[in-house]
């Protein structure tokens, strides 16, 4: 069992009227996620009883907040199906499949992408800052499938998330989507953390200070009747970028219902696969490309609308390179 730590906090009178949850959380520096589960877990009182993270506080109050002390590395995980799309001395290109998380939130955690990539590569678990992402450059939603990188030392780390932050790296995806779209255009629509629902993302007020820049850039691949398969470019990483893009513009991708989309029983999924990734190698500087298949729900999906496979899906051709 890992140790835990109590920490106290006595509310200041600037900080009357403030939610527990945010007044904790930039007391401790802790994530949403870690958050809910110290809320979920009672781990957090005020005046000695347990509170709810939408609680109000008033001067005065005491709060403690018991935390426990995660295990910082992800825990090697042999049982994981890891695909490789490309490796060489300094990066592994892995295709996630969907309904798998990228890596450990919790401590202990297995299943993710991360544990399997430090069971078969275990340089990578020092490869990032933080050893939990086993050397994952970036990640991708659970019911997103696709092409990620991780990289194998910290150099190599260090280079890939500099490339990200340049917007030197080109991700693009397919989705399919319904309602009304042009042919091609580009989303700049700042996003932000949605105030009443923490587990999405939604389109920011004008001046709003915790709106994050996010661009993507679309096309129409296909259509049949409200259908549209698209190929989505993102130039940012924001989280839910593609999705909440997608449905401000009234073009919500298939199964996504948190978004507003068309629900799809028979896909059990929601329709975004994490097609291409292109960066410069961060040894030789050359540009890579790494593609990841359409997995065989999404290509049955296309099937049974009558929407022809994207290039280098058919069987007659070779993928792009």
């Amino acid at each position: 069992m890992n140790p835990s730590k109590l920490h106290t906090f006595t509310v200041d009178a600037d900080k009357a009227g403030q939610r527990v949850d945010l007044f904790v959380g930039e007391a401790l520096g802790l994530s949403r996620a870690r958050l809910k589960r110290l809320f979920d877990a009672g781990a957090v009182k005020v005046n000695h009883r347990a509170a709810k993270k939408g609680l109000t506080l008033t001067a005065g109050q005491q709060i403690s907040v018991v935390v426990e002390e995660e295990t910082r590395e992800a825990v090697p995980d042999e049982e994981f199906p890891l695909v490789v799309l490309h490796e060489d001395a300094a990066l592994v290109f892995v295709d996630k499949p969907a309904g798998r998380p990228s890596h450990p939130l919790q401590s202990g955690e297995t299943g993710t992408v991360a544990n399997a990539l430090v069971a078969r590569y275990p340089e990578c678990a020092q490869a990032s800052v933080d050893p939990r992402e086993g050397g994952l450059c970036h990640r991708l939603d659970v019911e997103t499938s696709g092409v990620v990188v991780a990289a194998r030392s910290r150099t190599a780390w260090d280079a890939v998330r500099a490339a990200f932050g340049e917007r030197a790296v080109d991700k693009r995806y397919l989705a399919l989507v319904t309602g009304p779209l042009v042919d091609e255009g580009d989303i700049e629509l700042p996003l932000r953390h949605h105030p009443r629902h923490p587990d999405r993302v939604e389109p920011a007020p004008h001046g709003a200070e915790d709106a994050r820049e996010a661009v993507s850039r679309f096309r129409v691949l296909a259509r049949v009747g409200e259908y549209s398969l698209v190929e989505v470019r993102i130039l940012t990483g924001v989280l839910h970028q593609v999705r909440a893009h997608m449905a401000g513009i009234g073009a919500p991708i298939v199964g996504d219902t948190l978004y507003g989309g068309r629900e799809a029983p028979g896909l059990g999924r929601f329709f975004l696969h994490a097609r291409a990734l292109g960066l410069p190698h961060p040894e030789t500087k050359k540009p890579m490309h790494v593609t990841s298949p359409l997995p065989p729900e999404l290509r049955a999906e296309l099937e049974r609308l009558g929407l022809p496979l994207p290039r280098g899906e058919r069987e007659d051709e070779s993928p792009a390179s």
